[in-house]
């Protein structure tokens, strides 16, 4: 009997994604762990693959389809004699590892030849879609649908949206939504999210929202660091260069081996302190921001942790991690002083306890303990903290020692 490709779930958590990109077409013959698809995750896009060897029979999810949920049907594979009238009726909503889609929240409109007392026809739509109509009063008796065999899904749900906000429907209305006429109507360019950006608004309105936050910051004089760099760069040739940040991100971590209580996340039986000290580094995409992780960071050289951030940088900005790439992660740092900002808080990482924000170095003038006033370039760094898991006196301590070993660099080298 024919059998349906589901929509995968491709890391920890996913509860739907984007079909990118159908690698094959309707009767194409694929193997079994050949790559069939591209699936856009919150994180990364990745390659879907064959369980098992076949003929593509139909495609059910057309390419760029956003929001479809895992384990939704998104094709048909068929076997030598068999047929796509074999196949078992599309019903996604039906599976039970999906939440059932709500009601249309209108009954639909019937006709005069309808026999009384028959359920309305139920149309062809996709989950998302459902739940979108239903948000916005739209029948979907009133919708054609653009998705394969007519489905209606989320672009045909919004379109409708759209159309009936521009078309006001009473003269009431229409003086409202008119333009004055000193202040033109604005143009604008509409960006729909992506899975990323959805899964990012998630995260950080559950963290503003449910974690106490609180904030430390201190001032680095990082002139020894700057000359540390220059020499140990001078002398690297093509083995590695070191950055500012590369530098920052070695002391974070070991500072987290010298105050290890910072290096921790909050449960609801107990707080956990992670062993290792992983580091997760932002990296702004076009997609939005992504964390990498940097396993056992406080244990590698200078020279391979600056690789290594490079190198996973580049593909997160290529859409190429793995979820072992950016899962996990006990700390994060987010240095945005390459880009002129002197000073910032960053919104915690769930579940981790702290996020280390990171500004420019900039040269001014310091007064020294005798009184005596010389020129340095500063850094600010403002450390936000998770107070149920790591008191104030903790990070206070952890800050005191990054910021150590920022003024004296020479330790990170040991």
């Amino acid at each position: 009997m024919p059998k349906e490709i589901l929509m995968p779930s491709l890391s920890a958590g996913m509860e739907e994604g984007t079909l990118a990109r159908w690698l094959k077409a309707e009767g194409d013959a694929v193997a079994a762990g050949e790559i069939i698809a591209e699936i856009e995750t919150d994180k990364a896009t990745m390659e879907m693959e064959a369980a098992e060897a076949g003929t593509l029979g139909r495609l059910l999810v057309a390419a760029g389809t956003n929001g479809v949920p895992v384990n939704t049907p998104i094709a048909i594979l068929l076997q030598p004699g068999e047929s796509l009238a074999e196949a078992p009726a599309p019903a996604p909503t039906a599976r039970p590892v999906q939440a059932p889609a709500p009601a249309d929240p209108k009954p639909t409109k019937t006709d005069s030849h309808q026999p009384a007392g028959e359920m309305p026809p139920r149309h062809l739509a996709s989950p998302l879609a459902r739940r979108l109509a239903a948000e916005s009063d739209i029948d979907l008796a009133s919708l054609t649908g653009s998705g394969p065999r007519g489905r209606i899904v989320r672009i045909d749900v919004e379109r409708a949206r759209a159309a009936a906000t521009a078309a006001p429907s009473s003269p009431a209305a229409e003086v409202l939504q008119a333009p004055v006429a000193e202040a033109p109507a604005q143009r604008v360019t509409r960006l729909p999210h992506s899975a990323m950006r959805r899964v990012i608004a998630r995260r950080l309105l559950e963290s503003k929202q449910t974690v106490p936050h609180f904030y430390l910051s201190v001032e680095c004089e990082i002139d020894r660091l700057l000359a540390l760099r220059a020499d140990l760069n001078a002398v690297a040739g093509d083995d590695y260069k070191l950055s500012v940040n590369d530098l920052v991100i070695k002391a974070a971590a070991k500072a987290l081996r010298i105050v290890p209580e910072a290096n921790a996340m909050w449960t609801e039986d107990a707080i956990l302190r992670f062993d290792d000290v992983d580091v997760s580094v932002a990296v702004a995409t076009d997609g939005g921001l992504i964390t990498p992780v940097l396993r056992r960071a406080d244990e590698k050289s200078l020279g391979a942790l600056s690789n290594e951030i490079k190198e996973l940088a580049g593909r997160a900005r290529a859409n190429k991690l793995k979820p072992e790439d950016y899962q996990g992660g006990g700390f994060t740092v987010s240095n945005l002083g390459m880009y002129g900002v002197v000073s910032f808080a960053a919104i915690i990482n769930p579940p981790q306890s702290c996020i280390l924000a990171v500004g420019a170095g900039k040269r001014r003038a310091v007064v020294r303990e005798d009184d005596t006033i010389v020129a340095a370039t500063v850094m600010n760094c403002t450390l936000s903290v998770d107070h149920r898991s790591v008191d104030g006196a903790i990070g206070a301590r952890y800050l005191s020692a990054f910021k150590d070993l920022i003024e004296q660099p020479l330790r990170l080298l040991a």
